[in-house]
């Protein structure tokens, strides 16, 4: 059975009615201290509950869907295909605030590539979602060896949480960077080197 037809997305789970999902906006903006009812927020629970649609819509889309078709016709080529700053927009699911950053991602072909941009859209899925730096990382890694099963890959991603730099410690252009390394680039010290030379780290 293929991943695609495996996989089921993290909202299949019953959602809320939009109209519920509002309701819940009016309750925070009068927690925060307004009057949910004030012209200048009467209309912010309707346009928050169409941001969520945007920033979480990684929980409708299937990150195997966008590596099924592949491209053998690559002339033996078999070294690093690697993608860099890839614009990573994601929010945290501790507070719900944003972490913005670059993604790194590299991996090597055995028998065919993918085309590029189906790259970028695997970080964006996972990146639309409610998430830990860490955990998608390892996520974007997995999706890519297991749908594409190469010799390696190879996932940095460097990115300030706003949940640090606007709250809390406040410190500002602090940034976390994480990595993930599977097959030849986890065995092979001087592949994982080139790896991150060539991310510029």
């Amino acid at each position: 059975m293929s991943e695609i037809l495996k996989w089921r997305s993290p909202a299949d789970a019953k959602r809320p009615s939009r109209e519920a999902a509002m309701e819940a906006v009016k309750t925070l903006i009068a927690w925060a201290g307004d009057d949910p009812e004030r012209e200048g927020v009467k209309d912010t629970p309707q346009r928050v509950v169409d941001a969520y649609r945007e920033w979480f819509r990684g929980y409708d889309e299937c990150p195997y869907k966008e590596l099924e078709r592949v491209f053998e016709d690559v002339q033996g080529y078999d070294d690093i295909v690697m993608l860099k700053n890839i614009d990573v927009e994601s929010h945290c699911e501790h507070h719900m605030a944003p972490f913005l950053g670059r993604a790194f991602v590299a991996y090597l072909p055995t028998d065919a590539v993918v085309g590029i941009s189906k790259i970028a859209r695997v970080v964006e899925i996972f990146a639309k979602r409610l998430q830990t730096q860490e955990t998608m990382t390892a996520q974007i890694a997995e999706a890519i060896s297991t749908a594409l099963k190469p010799r390696g890959v190879a996932v940095l991603i460097d990115a300030e949480h706003q949940c640090m730099s606007t709250r809390g410690v406040h410190h500002k252009d602090v940034t976390t960077v994480t990595t993930q390394f599977t097959g030849a680039f986890k065995d092979d010290a001087e592949l994982r080197s080139r790896f991150l030379k060539l991310a510029g780290y």
